[in-house]
């Protein structure tokens, strides 16, 4: 009988790529804080990751069926105070939402961590 590593992990590996685009993201967000005209992204992470689970429940259904895809769309963010130069970038909002994220990132990470380690002692036999 085989590891089904996708039962096993579940959406927790889509998680964290998804977490790391984000940061990058955030992160071009926040080096363009000063930047006239820029418009602030972020993705929906609940929205995108909903999608990888039904994709991934589908799948278990479906044999043989490849791998799904991390597919979310890139939004724009309205800003609370708008600036005169159209930049929608708010700084302390975005190291907020950069902040959460790592930590959301290292959450995940740790979760993953688990996992991995109940799979390594069941391999072993303990």
């Amino acid at each position: 009988m085989g590891i089904s590593f996708d039962k096993a992990f579940g959406v927790h590996p889509y998680a964290l790529q998804l977490r790391v685009e984000r940061s990058q993201i955030l992160a071009g967000n926040l080096a363009n804080v000063d930047t006239p005209g820029y418009l602030a992204r972020d993705v929906d992470y609940q929205s995108a990751l909903r999608d990888v689970q039904s994709s991934l429940e589908g799948r278990a259904v479906q044999a043989g069926a490849s791998m799904p895809s991390l597919d979310y769309e890139t939004l724009y963010r309205v800003p609370l105070q708008p600036s005169e130069d159209g930049n929608t970038t708010e700084l302390g909002a975005e190291q907020a939402r950069f902040a959460g994220n790592a930590m959301d990132f290292q959450t995940s990470l740790t979760f993953l961590n688990m996992k991995i380690s109940g799979l390594a002692q069941a391999i072993r036999g303990e």
